[in-house]
């Protein structure tokens, strides 16, 4: 590109950025939304000072905007899913059966572990934090425990199974990325992801105790009873979530999962109420669903979903991935990481320096995918140079790039987890242990080699497994 951007003006701009964005989320309390459009304008008229052409601009927004298109649609399917869930009676049957089954006493580590569990058999945080998530959700604002903890438990929970999983779009496309077996590389991530599990596991298994000590078991019995009275809590609501289970085994898209899904639950609703009109599904698709129970805490919790409730998350994905497509266009970030590189001389530097551009990517630009891609670029001839097997780059990229974006207010992920429970990004961040403990653990891994994968290690494996097969093969 003829208007190369350097190191220092590349900081600045991007600096001026995180600084507008900053102060209007945290200082101001806006929604992301608008301080995002406003980093948008400056960064096109600082491309217009530096005179790069208008086309360049349009087509920046167009690129970046092109990568999101799918994750919009899921988006837009999310919103139906959770309104005809909800008009179906499958999330208060899950909300009963929670209330029956799980331990007060245990209740934000058991959310965790549950959400962890569910997760690693359905590869997508999105789908457990909607789903399951809110029954969970909806149990704890019930026993009073704060709303914050019990979201970052089950944020945590989604993401461990969501990174945990071979089924999982990010833990793909991280092996992808640096050209790794995609079970090396999940067993390889255990190496961090195990300490972070165990650690999250212990602080919600302590803060959860307390936090359900003054527990109002008999609002748990009022509860219960309203949602038996008004929603259709029974045996079959287990089908969608066992729908969920055969797509994830057959590996079928999250597209088609959730059309199956959402068709289903309003063939429940016609089944269970037959006098519903398709009027009035069609304005729960589109509007959400409205509970009418006369319990206040009920119909807050059970009052959502819908196309129209994720057009504000709609709105922060394509300001969000505009902004990328311009970085990406003017060379912003790559002005910024490429230098880094060259000046890591040792392995824990390339770690915390490979883990620090992935937040990095996470804070201005907001996506998860390039969260991975653009440090995986970036970094691996110099993993390569140093010594450092690509399995070691895949991890540190999902240690510092997937996870991140649930703790970005203007994330994708963020948005989308606060957006869906209903808790502010900043309010559940100090309790997502999983996202904040993950790169702890990969930088002490860098930094003191446990786990950290070498060019040798590969290579004596791939001997051993050739000895191990030429044996076999001389035996036979």
């Amino acid at each position: 590109m003829k208007n190369k951007v350097s190191f220092k003006e590349a900081v600045i701009v991007l600096l001026a950025m995180l600084i507008i964005m900053g102060l209007g989320v945290i200082k101001f309390g806006l929604s992301p939304q608008v301080p995002v459009l406003l980093v948008l304008v400056v960064v096109t008229f600082w491309a217009r000072i530096r005179h790069f052409a208008w086309t360049d601009v349009d087509n920046g927004i167009k690129e970046g905007i092109q990568t999101g298109i799918i994750p919009i649609f899921i988006f837009i399917l999310v919103g139906a899913l959770i309104s005809t869930w909800i008009a179906a009676g499958i999330i208060p049957s899950m909300m009963v059966l929670g209330f029956h089954m799980i331990s007060v006493t245990w209740f934000v580590p058991s959310v965790f572990f549950v959400c962890a569990l569910v997760g690693t058999s359905i590869g997508s945080a999105f789908t457990i934090i909607s789903t399951i998530g809110i029954a969970f959700f909806g149990m704890g604002m019930t026993m009073g425990v704060n709303p914050a903890l019990v979201a970052g438990a089950i944020i945590s929970g989604a993401i461990f199974g969501d990174k945990s999983s071979p089924l999982s779009d990010s833990t793909n496309l991280a092996s992808a990325v640096v050209g790794v077996d995609l079970f090396d590389h999940i067993k390889n991530l255990m190496w961090s992801t195990i300490p972070a599990f165990l650690g999250s596991l212990i602080l919600y298994a302590i803060l959860g105790f307390h936090a359900t000590s003054s527990a109002n078991l008999g609002k748990i019995d009022q509860t219960v009873a309203v949602l038996q009275a008004h929603f259709s809590v029974n045996f079959w609501a287990i089908i969608p979530i066992a729908l969920m289970f055969f797509c994830a085994w057959k590996k079928i898209p999250a597209i088609p999962t959730l059309f199956i899904n959402i068709v289903v639950s309003v063939l429940m609703v016609f089944i269970e109420q037959p006098q519903t009109q398709v009027s009035k599904i069609a304005t729960i698709i589109e509007s959400g669903f409205v509970s009418k129970t006369g319990n206040a805490s009920v119909d807050a919790l059970l009052t959502r979903g819908g196309i129209g409730s994720m057009m504000g998350t709609v709105s922060l994905i394509i300001l969000t991935l505009s902004l990328g497509g311009l970085l990406m266009k003017f060379g912003l970030i790559q002005a910024v990481m490429e230098p880094l590189t060259k000046h890591l001389n040792s392995d824990g530097k390339m770690v915390t320096a490979t883990i620090l551009s992935g937040i990095g990517v996470n804070i201005f630009i907001g996506e998860q995918y390039l969260s991975v891609i653009l440090p995986g670029k970036a970094f691996k001839k110099a993993y390569n140079q140093s010594g450092l097997a690509n399995l070691a780059l895949s991890r540190v990229l999902e240690d510092g790039g997937t996870v991140i974006n649930y703790l970005i207010p203007w994330g994708i992920a963020g948005a989308f987890a606060a957006n869906t429970l209903g808790v502010s990004t900043l309010h559940f961040l100090p309790f997502a242990f999983f996202s904040i403990l993950s790169p702890i653990f990969s930088i002490i891994s860098g930094f003191t080699g446990i786990g950290l994968k070498h060019t040798t290690d590969e290579k004596k494996t791939a001997t051993k497994e050739k000895l191990v097969a030429d044996s076999e093969s001389s035996l036979n």
